[in-house]
């Protein structure tokens, strides 16, 4: 009979393909199931008629009471033998030999005798654990999953899925304990700190996904809570938002050439309304030469290019605040950098000033901020903690207003409205045009010829407005023909923008467009 050292490590795959998900309008005829670890950990999304609602199901290995004792033994002798700078070594194939080779030696050590069986599915804990995170970690893995919400213990954990949206799970932390010491582990894991002193997180997972965790019953009633905003690796390219109906393609030709002449613009909305997509999807029309210098507080913007300076802030690492760099001492310093755009992922206080002095003179900006309207967001940045002056308003040229909404029973995301910013009264009232706007009655996109950011680009620099209105023409056809033709790989699509600013005859002749 083989002993525990003949046993294969067993086969597992982290990064499993995913099967393309279609919305069904009827949720009482919803049955997906998919592999997040295969080939141990699934996902089973089906209709629950007990409850009148859709559920998110996680399938792993059922252990028997012995195998459930071996593994609660194994984990234990691991952590006390355990080299965690390996473990955060970045090679995945050394990381799963060293877990096979250091549990095969405590097996035999301990005199334990079990099936190859049993051992794969102890194995297939065993990194879950250790490597990953324990039981969210089938939700970390699933692609399709945006946010990971855990209102405390005993409690079901829900999530926000790309196609079938808010879902119950089967996971529950029933364990206060446990829960608490998974709340430590994320903040191990983001470099952060919190303790009964410092009982609130706010950190970034090494993968970019955001967290936030409260860690005692004081702060939340039900004990430790957590929320993981996932990190979308590729973001969402121009055509793809096109597919997903969030914007037209003559709103994003609008914006190119708004980026192309360096107008300072922000994106506004609620939360989870889709401003990083858009601020992502903008960065896509960025000229190839430019260098871009992007502050965050926690890792969201990825630019698919390399003359890039991506920035985030530091919390203390000292008493008192000592070592702590903020969005504030970011951005003054990038403007030293020499940038030709400067991106800044949410302006929520003093940064604001630095941010609007960098517009006035003369550096590019992008940024987000939570308003759902210009009257609202001039408000907010006129009242304290901004306190802006309404004469250095006026360097901001566009708003993008982003919305969260219901069309045909399903919830989806829209750019609203591009709202011109013609001046700013020394009362501070705004006086605006807005060239395009989306109708939720008819569920259209709208636009009019009449922009005065582009007649302002036009006198700035010296380009007649009938040529501006045909390249306005083109690029919403070429952003279309893209569409048409999928393309919607993120690399394809940015050398698309790249060869368009080198070669654009030669572009559109391959689009077939005049």
């Amino acid at each position: 009979m083989p002993t525990i050292k003949d046993y294969p490590r067993p086969p597992i795959n982290l990064s499993p393909t995913f099967p393309p998900l279609k919305k069904i309008k009827d949720k009482s005829k919803i049955d997906v199931r998919y592999a997040v670890i295969s080939p141990y950990a699934f996902v089973h999304i089906h209709w629950d008629p007990l409850i009148y609602e859709v559920v998110y199901d996680v399938e792993e290995p059922i252990l028997t009471d012995v195998e459930a004792k071996y593994k609660e033994q194994l984990l234990v002798a691991m952590r006390n033998m355990i080299d965690y700078d390996i473990v955060v070594e970045k090679d995945t194939n050394k990381l799963l030999d060293y877990i096979d080779k250091k549990v095969k030696i405590i097996i035999f050590e301990l005199g334990i005798r079990m099936s190859y069986e049993t051992y794969q599915k102890i194995y297939y804990y065993l990194i879950r654990d250790f490597l990953g995170f324990n039981e969210i970690d089938p939700l970390l893995k699933d692609y399709f999953v945006e946010d990971i919400e855990c209102n405390g213990g005993n409690s079901p954990i829900y999530i926000v899925h790309r196609v079938f949206r808010n879902l119950k799970t089967n996971v529950i932390f029933n364990d206060l304990d446990k829960l608490e010491s998974f709340v430590e582990k994320l903040a191990q894991r983001s470099g952060r700190h919190i303790s009964y002193s410092s009982p609130i997180l706010d950190g970034t997972l090494s993968d970019g996904s955001r967290v936030n965790a409260t860690y005692t019953k004081d702060i939340t009633s039900r004990g430790p809570t957590f929320t993981i905003r996932k990190f979308t690796k590729v973001p969402w390219t121009p055509p793809q938002l096109v597919a997903f109906g969030t914007m037209s393609p003559e709103m994003l030709a609008y914006l190119w050439i708004l980026v192309q002449y360096k107008i300072n613009m922000l994106v506004t909305g609620g939360t989870s309304s889709g401003k990083t997509t858009l601020l992502n999807a903008v960065a896509f029309f960025i000229p190839p030469e430019a260098r871009v210098v992007s502050i965050e507080d926690t890792r969201e913007i990825n630019l698919p290019r390399e003359n890039w300076l991506p920035s985030v802030v530091r919390g203390a690492t000292g008493m008192g605040g000592a070592g702590e760099v903020d969005l504030f001492a970011l951005l003054k310093s990038s403007f030293r950098q020499n940038p030709d755009y400067v991106i800044v992922g949410e302006v929520r206080g003093k940064e604001a000033y630095v941010l609007f002095q960098g517009m006035a003179s003369g550096h590019s900006s992008v940024s987000t901020m939570h308003a759902d309207s210009v009257d609202t967001l001039i408000k907010r940045l006129e009242t304290p903690p901004i306190e802006l002056s309404p004469t250095l308003l006026n360097v901001l040229d566009c708003v993008c207003i982003m919305t969260h909404t219901i069309v045909n029973k399903q919830p989806t995301r829209k750019l609203k409205e591009i709202v011109e910013i013609v001046n700013v009264t020394s009362e501070g009232v705004a006086i605006t045009n807005t060239p395009f706007v989306w109708n939720p009655m008819d569920n259209q996109f709208y636009f009019k010829k009449n922009s005065k950011i582009l007649e302002k680009i036009s006198k700035r620099f010296g380009i007649d407005m009938d040529e501006l209105q045909t390249e306005f023409r083109r690029r919403a056809q070429l952003i279309y023909g893209a569409y048409e033709r999928k393309l919607f790989d993120f690399q394809k699509f940015q050398d698309l923008v790249t060869q368009y600013y080198k070669k654009p005859a030669e572009v559109l002749a391959k689009f077939g467009i005049d």
